[in-house]
């Protein structure tokens, strides 16, 4: 269909509505509303039967009488602007391809929907594929191995080595062939899970309409009995400060730096701050991170950790400023001027949810930008859903993975049911810092009795053999039914141990349960085991 103008015209004759031809005329009309005399008199050129039927081509032997009869009929009127509409409608529109998004569409094509995923970047992924997760991975992962050589970790092992040098051009490219490798992985899933990809800025245009807005101007319109918003976030603009992703940057300029800086400032020792400030750190810069609050790490974090986890960064060269605020930064050539004195937070990121339609359909956003969504991801419009980053909660890729998942098996028929409880948050520095569940402070706000068990690395075999000692494990149980309350745990390989964690509270297990598992030995995982012990039975057992 060309591009249309929808016209309020309910019982308006056609040539009342333009001068123009009548073949530019499309009027669409349930077919079962035509009298049956009508629809016996219906040529195959003239209806084509679908969900809803549309006329296709209105002549002057098309009867404005029957017409006028249905109180359904829509005059359109073509425009210049190109415009297509999907032949078919589709059973849910998935708007944008971030981690949610993404999961949420190959979920929703499995569980036998036709789909359509709109995505207005040229890759799929989102930011975490992007300019995210992924790439400051594989920042941190080979920066931590150049580092080992310079510091006299490789040394201390017996590996003399000389002459190492930093070729940041490869390291990057290492880091561009791992995004390129994922983000070809999503097209190659939607493709072999028949997910139906639509390029454009995904607009929601009526409640079972969105419409994909390209980049040359034309439009291309898909009809859906469901909408899914996951459109993840930004980068929150920070007041007085203006970046230009060379010398003041974002966390994504700062993730395609074209030299190692000599200095580096950090607005916030949160978890962006503090993984992005480890990557140019270990690559020879002298970081200093400045922080709104008294402690680093960001919300969640325990307050013992924390304090461990800064005094292993100050060994590694990372400076502080905490309980600091910053008022200003300016660019005076080369350099930036950054002015501060005391308090302010870092700024984060904010939902992306600007020009969607939202407000056009009904659904009003909160005063941070966000979509206020039910139990069920349902928005005011019981057929709109939105999950991740856009929604309340912590901005985390598996999180909107998980309630892109449970949001579609929701539209199936299924139970919806997440337990934000037990959704993990990792700090992927070195060492690295995972933790879930209830930190101390969490828990004597609320009243409630606990018990701690610790468990140092520095007594653990595998740790010990591997000279990384650095950290501990910490849990939190309930002092009257053991039950497992919250795990912290700094050390080695931290993000793939705190799993063990999340599996045990989302089935509400005892620190007795885990305390009595078999773990192999000698592993990481062991310490994990002694912390229960001590939590279950007032100690552990190597220590």
């Amino acid at each position: 269909m060309l591009g249309c103008k929808r016209l309020s015209a309910v019982g308006t004759t056609i040539e009342q509505s333009s001068p123009h031809s009548l073949s530019h005329y499309t009027s669409t009309l349930p077919f079962s509303l035509l009298p049956p005399a009508d629809r016996a008199e219906a040529s195959p050129d003239e209806v084509e039967i679908m969900h809803f039927k549309v006329l296709c081509r209105i002549t002057s032997s098309a009867k404005l009488n029957t017409l006028q009869r249905c109180p359904q009929v829509v005059l359109a009127l073509c425009s210049q602007r190109r415009s297509y509409s999907s032949g078919q409608e589709a059973d849910i529109v998935v708007i944008g391809s971030g981690p949610g998004g993404y999961v949420a569409a190959i979920k929703a094509a499995q569980l036998g929907m036709k789909t359509v995923c709109i995505e207005k970047n040229a890759t799929l992924g989102g930011t975490c594929l992007n300019v995210g997760c992924i790439p400051s991975k594989a920042l941190l992962n080979n920066s931590h191995y150049y580092h080992m050589a310079h510091s006299g970790d490789l040394a201390s092992r017996g590996i003399e080595s000389s002459g190492v040098t930093l070729n940041l051009d490869k390291m990057m490219q290492q880091k561009v062939n791992a995004v390129k490798a994922l983000t070809g992985g999503i097209a190659h899933l939607f493709k072999q899970n028949k997910v139906t990809l639509v390029s454009g800025h995904g607009k929601i245009t009526g409640p079972n309409e969105v419409t994909a807005l390209k980049e040359d101007g034309s439009s291309e319109v898909v009809k859906t009995k469901n909408i899914l918003i996951a459109t993840g976030s930004e980068v929150t603009p920070f007041p007085g400060i203006e970046i230009d992703e060379e010398t003041i940057v974002s966390s994504t300029g700062a993730l395609s730096l074209k030299k190692v800086p000599e200095k580096l400032v950090l607005i916030g020792a949160g978890v962006i701050g503090l993984e992005l400030g480890s990557v140019w750190g270990r690559l020879g810069a002298q970081v200093t991170a400045v922080e709104f609050l008294n402690s680093i790490g960001g919300v969640g974090i325990d307050a013992e950790v924390a304090k461990t986890f800064q005094r292993i960064l100050q060994k590694q060269g990372m400076k502080f400023k905490l309980g600091t605020k910053v008022t200003g930064a300016t660019r005076q050539g080369d350099k930036v001027k950054l002015d501060a004195d005391v308090l302010l937070v870092s700024v984060g990121r904010r939902p992306f949810t600007k020009n969607l339609g939202l407000e056009d359909v009904g659904i009003e956003r909160d005063d941070k930008g966000r979509v206020p969504v039910n139990s069920r991801f349902q928005t005011v419009i019981p057929n709109i859903y939105a999950i991740g980053d856009c929604i309340h909660g912590p901005m985390l890729a598996h999180k909107a993975e998980d309630e892109g998942i449970v949001c579609v098996e929701g539209i199936a028929g299924g139970p919806v049911h997440i337990d934000y409880n037990c959704v993990p948050s990792v700090i992927y520095t070195h060492p690295e810092v995972g933790w879930v569940g209830k930190n101390e402070e969490d828990l004597k706000k609320e009243g409630v009795e606990y018990k701690v068990g610790k468990f140092p690395f520095a007594a653990n075999s595998r740790a010990k053999t591997n000279n990384e000692t650095d950290g501990f494990v910490k849990i939190l149980g309930d002092k009257h039914t053991d039950r497992l309350l919250g795990a912290h745990i700094i050390g080695p390989g931290a993000g793939e141990l705190i799993g063990e964690a999340c599996l045990a509270m989302e089935y509400g297990a005892s620190c007795e349960d885990i305390a009595r598992v078999c773990h192999a030995h000698p592993t990481c995982s062991e310490a994990f085991r002694e912390a229960n012990t001590a939590a279950y039975v007032g100690k552990a057992i190597n220590f």
